[in-house]
């Protein structure tokens, strides 16, 4: 991939504003404090030059805490030449439903572009309300990336599994999956593929393959070609033995330069998340490594709260946070949106009963107005987090 080629697609996509030699991708929807917040970025002096590193991608929450991730042909390039050896194509088409300031809006776009595939844009909410695009029978080769909502969304939608089994691959990623929602997608005989990734390592780094979904794998599938994957014990700082769990490091030809303004290139990188990886190698993403809930001494991870309460079929949504509590330390709250609720409350935590040990279960159920999901699928759990105590 040669860098004016890119540079050209970049400006394509409408969401670039350029400061000197550098591109950052901004998101229309940002409100004052994020567009200072990226003001306040952009015109700092680089401690750096553009060669390396001058795609500015936007990482980070949504309430003006934001970091730009640089990247550049390169690293774009290897992420897509180890995405076309993982899945064994020449050619990417896809149906891009996350915007282009997203890494993974972005980088569906450039395996498109890169490898002379069809992209087609579909804006989200005509797909939510049953409008699809035609794909091209120019060949099978048709992949399509979705956050776990926009699935539920779809397996619900009179016509929308049929139009998933189109897709070659079916991405999932940008948040964890719940049972009940892998096992209806594999009774729907969707071409799912549970993937691993993020803004500094230009999206997947880790994917199934359909065929391993199907065959029970819960997984987030093995590295791509182009990406290595450990899992190491904070303490030692050595790799963990497998099904043993600890923190994901990350490196490969697709890892970022570092965060604009500053140099900190590596060959790797420490995530804040948990996982273990198997005896195969594939990886098994556990959460965020400051996620974890302290109630009277006692840890709860809330992606299984969350689980256990989406499985009761009660909640369109849900999220469960810790909050300060004068007796426990913390306290367990379940959130749902106010028009996210399809069952009674009181039903609802009568069935955790048999799921959950009793310290795990919510103190407080609270509803939110202004339910803070971005169009990605990502939970910013501060702003949750202050609506929650406001009430």
């Amino acid at each position: 991939m040669e860098r004016a080629e890119l540079k050209r697609w970049v400006a394509d996509t409408g969401v670039a504003k350029w400061q000197g030699e550098f591109a950052f991708l901004c998101d229309a929807q940002w409100g004052p404090t994020e567009r200072a917040a990226m003001q306040n970025l952009a015109q700092a002096a680089p401690q750096v030059d553009a060669t390396r590193g001058w795609l500015c991608i936007p990482t980070g929450g949504t309430s003006g805490e934001i970091r730009f991730a640089r990247h550049d042909e390169l690293t774009l390039g290897a992420a897509v030449s180890g995405f076309c050896l993982h899945f064994g194509v020449t050619r990417v088409n896809a149906v891009g439903v996350l915007p282009m300031h997203h890494v993974s809006g972005l980088m569906a776009r450039i395996r498109c572009v890169a490898t002379d595939g069809e992209y087609c844009p579909w804006d989200w909410k005509r797909l939510a309300a049953g409008e699809r695009p035609t794909l091209s029978a120019r060949d099978q080769d048709w992949f399509i990336s979705l956050v776990p909502t926009q699935l539920q969304r779809l397996l619900e939608q009179e016509g929308g599994a049929d139009f998933l089994k189109q897709f070659r691959v079916v991405f999932i990623g940008g948040g964890p999956t719940w049972a009940e929602l892998e096992n209806a997608a594999a009774l729907a005989g969707l071409p799912v593929a549970l993937s691993y990734g993020m803004t500094e390592t230009a999206a997947m780094i880790a994917a199934q393959r359909p065929a391993a979904f199907f065959a029970g794998a819960r997984d987030a599938g093995q590295p791509l070609p182009h990406a290595k994957i450990e899992v190491f014990d904070e303490v030692t700082g050595n790799p963990c033995p497998p099904e043993v769990a600890g923190r994901i490091r990350v490196g490969g030809n697709s890892l970022f330069r570092g965060y604009f303004p500053d140099y900190q290139e590596s060959r790797q990188f420490e995530t804040e998340d948990l996982g273990m990886l198997n005896a195969d190698g594939a990886l098994h993403v556990l959460g965020r490594r400051d996620s974890a809930i302290i109630t009277g001494g006692k840890k709860v991870w809330p992606v299984e709260v969350e689980a256990a309460l989406r499985a009761t079929g009660a909640f369109t949504d849900v999220a469960v946070i810790g909050v300060p509590d004068a007796r426990w330390g913390e306290s367990v709250v379940a959130c749902y949106p106010t028009d996210g609720l399809s069952g009674p409350l009181d039903a609802a935590a009568r069935a955790l009963e048999s799921r959950l040990a009793p310290y795990k279960h919510p103190k407080r159920f609270v509803a939110i107005a202004a339910w803070p999901r971005n169009a990605q699928g990502k939970l910013n759990r501060a702003r949750l987090r202050e609506l929650v105590l406001g009430k």
